[in-house]
């Protein structure tokens, strides 16, 4: 691996290649904060599908990607006259030692939920009260993601279960509501859906598990054997619209005997 002035070397070079860019290419110099918006959530998404694959490779191109739109962001301030690349970094690690105070200071922790709990307490102190425990999640993440996240916080300042165990009776009971919605044709039953999925993902979080993770995991594990019983049922000559469930049940399980 490289040696710490080798890294800083290689940063640099990097923000000498986006100047040249910025200034002679013409695409480069168009872009804007809001041109590269979309951009950069593509290429997160792309990063978060080589750390699913768990690939070094593929892991270490899309940081480039991502690490190239931070650079670009923080040129366009630059410009603007607002911040540049250093007040990123500077204020980056300003916020991490503040918040860190166990390391930086004289607190003690006894363990990762104690970090987690000073840390969003920390954040609430940066905001002077101002704002609300969960305004820094934004609206439009998506909404697997975005109850996890607003129970995090919530639970960073107090307000959680005081036994995970008792989580369950909670995810039982919205099932049970789940249930008689259906049973009585109601309009509510997509609001009951919410609160039971909003339950399920508070007990997976109680059991340290993240649920978005823990569903794509599933997502891919149905794809791979979805994707076997298409193969086999085409290659006995057989379209899946005429198979009864029995015989895709029976490529199914074959699948799962493979290990997919």
């Amino acid at each position: 691996m490289h040696t710490r002035a080798e890294k800083l070397e290689a940063f640099g070079r990097l923000l000498d290649v986006l100047d040249t860019l910025r200034e002679q290419c013409p695409w480069d110099r168009k872009q804007t904060n809001e041109s590269l918006r979309t951009n950069t959530i593509e290429e997160i998404y792309e990063l978060s599908e080589a750390l699913l694959n768990d690939c070094p490779d593929d892991i270490c191109k899309e940081l480039g990607d991502v690490l190239l739109h931070i650079v670009f962001y923080a040129k366009i301030g630059e410009e603007k006259g607002d911040f540049d690349i250093a007040l990123v970094c500077h204020a980056l690690c300003d916020k991490l030692i503040y918040r860190h105070p166990h390391i930086y200071g004289q607190v003690q922790v006894e363990d990762t939920a104690e970090v987690v709990r000073n840390w969003e307490q920390l954040k609430l102190r940066e905001k002077d009260g101002n704002k609300s425990v969960l305004s820094g999640v934004p609206r439009s993440m998506p909404a697997l993601v975005k109850s996890y996240r607003m129970q995090e916080k919530a639970a960073g300042v107090g307000f959680d279960w005081e036994a995970r165990e008792d989580v369950w009776t909670k995810v039982e009971e919205e099932l049970d509501e789940v249930r008689a919605a259906i049973k009585e044709e109601a309009t509510a039953t997509e609001a009951e859906f919410g609160d039971l999925l909003f339950a399920v993902v508070n007990a997976a979080r109680l059991y340290g598990v993240n649920p978005d993770n823990a569903l794509e995991r599933t997502n891919r594990k149905f794809d791979s054997r979805f994707s076997y019983v298409e193969q086999q049922a085409k290659a006995q000559g057989k379209a899946l619209k005429d198979m009864t469930l029995s015989e895709m049940d029976a490529l199914w399980n074959e699948a799962k005997q493979k290990g997919l």
